[in-house]
């Protein structure tokens, strides 16, 4: 079989291929916003389209490729293990190059954590992570923020805080709390009566890009340790380098009971997560011979993802990849406060190292504050198409909305991302928002229009 012939004399198939069988609504999103371009191939930070067009990546595959895409360093491992014809996933047995993912792992996490269960994604992590508290502890409550995301799988989406996702899933999982993010208060009212199993949450909220006070997380932590509740970080999009550190935590000191993780960690070969939990927790999961697979799945060790997670981590670190998310972040977050600085269409930029939110706002001119309340009359979700769209189009930079009725624009680039690109993405913005800035003219009507159809269509 020759799959590489077999892929190229269906290129021109794709979308019918996907509208067919896979996701015909996904396909008429990507064909509406102008995002369907067929990429062929990627290195590094960039992606190549079936015409050849060169686009530079800050999607990252929503944070997969934190070392780039098709590292070489992995694929040469991914091909030793191929040519070493592995007994991977024998079951009734276990392998030498998941202990030592796990070992390396450990030594990574903050503070006493310690047991590692492997997964196949960050939804699976959540999952786990609500079991091996809630078998912990026996309790069954849990408490979660408003927009958090923590993947779509049932028990993940019952502490998940975006009603777009929960809608027509009801009911979900019984006793899941909602509170504020960044609201300690709220928090320890919903943990004061000594019955929450855990508390989840990302320690800066993918969606939106919101970054609590530096007194929330210490305090969270303190409150689980008052009342018995355990602390579950979800940094599935936030690990391995994505905000300057190796683990978000990391930038307030705290030590969570489970850590969940995910996306970057194999490199973007082969799905894999894992959960690190403190071993008194593991082992309240684990407590007999006869409860040995109290929790399993059947991929999780593969030796695939083990080495491809193996090789990623020696990536990071050989490669100073943490160190680069942390200045290349504070480069381009400079360069949008900047831009920000002249165009009132920004409300605020945050973010910590490489992921970053841009906050646009109602505008204070006469104008653009009419095509601001028009545009919103018609599609509340609809202006930061405004910004990705000729970002894509004209500029070949890939970006993404950050999340409904939230008017955000985040980026997620590959840490490997160097100055002459950084620079390439800011000049970029800053012609996109001289045209955002400029009403009537062709941005806002190309948009207006998108919003007519999108309305027209639900």
């Amino acid at each position: 079989m020759d799959i590489i012939s077999l892929v190229k004399s269906r290129l021109g198939d794709t979308y019918d291929l996907h509208r067919r069988y896979i996701n015909p609504q996904f396909v008429r999103v990507l064909q509406v916003i102008g995002f369907d371009r067929n990429y062929t191939s990627a290195k590094g930070a960039w992606l190549k389209d079936k015409k050849g067009a060169e686009v530079l990546d800050f999607l990252a595959g929503f944070g997969v490729f934190n070392i780039g895409r098709n590292h070489p360093l992995v694929a040469r491992v991914l091909h030793d293990m191929l040519d070493s014809d592995p007994a991977s996933m024998v079951q009734m047995d276990v392998g030498t190059i998941s202990g030592l993912l796990a070992e390396a792992l450990a030594s990574l996490a903050p503070g006493d954590l310690e047991a590692v269960f492997f997964t196949n994604s960050g939804a699976e992590g959540v999952e786990a992570a609500l079991k091996f508290a809630r078998q912990a502890t026996r309790r069954s409550k849990v408490v979660y923020c408003n927009h958090a995301f923590h993947g779509l799988t049932l028990g993940a989406l019952s502490v998940n805080g975006n009603e777009e996702f929960r809608g027509r899933n009801e009911p979900l999982l019984p006793d899941c709390i909602p509170v504020p993010f960044n609201d300690p208060e709220a928090l320890e009212a919903a943990l004061s009566g000594g019955d929450v199993a855990a508390f989840i949450v990302e320690p800066i909220q993918g969606k939106g890009v919101f970054i609590p006070d530096d007194d929330y997380l210490p305090r969270a932590r303190r409150l689980c340790d008052e009342y018995g509740t355990i602390l579950i970080a979800d940094e599935v999009q936030t690990g391995f380098g994505r905000t300057g550190r190796m683990f978000a935590v990391n930038h307030w000191d705290v030590v969570p009971d489970i850590l969940v993780l995910s996306k970057a960690l194999s490199g973007g070969y082969i799905p894999l997560g894992a959960i690190i939990s403190k071993r008194a927790i593991h082992s309240k999961v684990f407590d007999s011979m006869d409860r040995c697979f109290a929790h399993s799945n059947t991929f999780g060790q593969n030796d695939f993802a083990m080495a491809a997670g193996l090789a990623t981590l020696h990536v990071l670190e050989q490669e100073n990849l943490v160190e680069r998310s942390a200045r290349m972040g504070d480069y381009i977050k400079k360069g949008l406060e900047e831009l920000a600085g002249g165009y009132e269409l920004i409300r605020d930029v945050r973010g910590k190292g490489l992921m970053i939110g841009i906050q646009f706002g109602e505008p204070r001119s006469y104008t653009l504050k009419a095509g601001w309340k028009l545009l919103h009359k018609i599609n509340a979700d609809i202006f930061c198409q405004m910004i990705t769209m000729p970002l894509l189009a004209k500029h070949h930079v890939l970006t993404q909305v950050a999340g409904h009725g939230l008017d955000t624009v985040k980026i997620l680039p590959p840490l490997i991302i160097d100055k002459s690109d950084a620079d390439y993405f800011l000049e970029a913005m800053d012609q996109v928002l001289k045209e955002a800035h400029s009403f009537p003219g062709s941005a806002w009507t190309t948009v207006t229009e998108l919003g007519i159809r999108t309305a027209k269509s639900a």
